[in-house]
């Protein structure tokens, strides 16, 4: 294995379903809508959402880019989102001529009233999982707003220590999703025959809304694919598996090359650094034939850290382990 590893981005990895059908194309069936509604509730205690609060999406990127505009943001409105978040939340806000403010506090708003504000949980790229207590705040100072309430949770599968509510959980948002949508990717890392399998989910006014948007939200992957990835629980358990001893051997291996790793709940990927300017950790590691994101590419906040990607075989951790073992805090061998 001599060519480069992609760590910058999550990859679909690891097993795939065993019960995954012929592909059929077609619009989205109410079949596909009912499978997310019954893994949210299995998985997750998600209860009282009904198909019409689910609406497939393109992608995670796409609706969090797509979203302001389809939800009638507009030009000096403000959204709020994480500190550190992808680079899709600006070119959102940036696409409507909305205002941004970057906090992890609605504290700082003061008597200011935003138009939208997204939490996300796991974070991404921190991998901090937000616990009811903080959500359940947010949400009541939402709701006491008339304020939309988006959570990304599109890693909400991939929590590795405790457990991780959803914004939807009735400990949350009570017994009733208004005011609140949450985002979900449940088979964006293993995605058999390219399937994307992200949802909007939540309030289904809002969500009617949404579905009359335009295109750009609409998806282009096979409904029964994802369909048979939702329901297949045991798949859900192998993949976790397998990604929870990839995840465990690349933190090793970034600490044994002297990096800190931030202490993270969940996602699928590791915040790291060597205390130094993110770029110059890109460049080492590019140098052993390993590619990683940058920290600032999440907001300045992350500038000397980069995030790592944990969605690779267990041959190619191996072979990160190898390749990083002569690596220094200097980053020379």
């Amino acid at each position: 294995m001599g060519g480069p590893i992609d760590l910058s981005v999550p990859r679909s990895v690891g097993p795939v379903p065993r019960r995954v059908p012929d592909p059929v194309g077609g619009e989205e069936p109410p079949d596909l809508r009912r499978a997310l509604v019954g893994r949210l509730q299995r998985r997750h205690g998600v209860e009282g959402l009904d198909v019409a609060g689910v609406l497939p999406v393109a992608g995670v990127d796409t609706a969090v880019e797509a979203l302001p505009a389809a939800l009638g943001v507009g030009r000096g409105d403000l959204v709020v989102h994480p500190r550190l978040a992808p680079p899709a939340h600006a070119r959102g806000a940036a696409a409507v001529g909305a205002r941004r403010l970057a906090a992890d506090s609605l504290t700082a708003l003061g008597p200011e009233r935003p138009r939208l504000v997204w939490v996300a949980t796991p974070g991404d790229p921190t991998g901090r999982v937000l616990p009811v207590r903080h959500l359940r705040k947010v949400v009541d100072w939402c709701r006491e707003r008339d304020v939309l309430l988006v959570a990304d949770e599109s890693q909400l599968d991939h929590v590795w220590e405790g457990e991780a509510p959803s914004v939807l959980h009735p400990s949350v948002s009570g017994d009733r999703h208004h005011g609140l949508l949450a985002l979900h990717a449940p088979a964006s890392a293993s995605d058999p025959g390219g399937a994307g399998g992200a949802f909007v989910v939540g309030d289904p006014a809002v969500v009617e809304r949404l579905r009359h948007a335009g295109d750009r939200l609409r998806p282009a992957w096979d409904d029964r694919a994802v369909a048979a990835v939702l329901a297949d629980d045991d798949h859900a358990a192998a993949l976790h598996r397998h990604l929870s001893t990839v995840r465990r051997r690349l933190r090793s291996a970034l600490v044994g090359a002297g990096f800190t790793v931030e202490e993270a709940a969940g996602s699928l990927h590791l915040w790291a650094t060597r205390g130094e300017d993110c770029h110059e950790t890109v460049a080492a590691l590019a140098e052993r034939g390993v590619s990683v994101a940058p920290g600032d590419a999440f907001g300045p906040a992350g500038g000397r850290h980069v995030r790592v990607a944990v969605t690779v075989t267990e041959e190619e951790a191996a072979e990160v382990e190898r390749r990083l073992s002569g690596l220094g805090v200097s980053g020379r061998p």
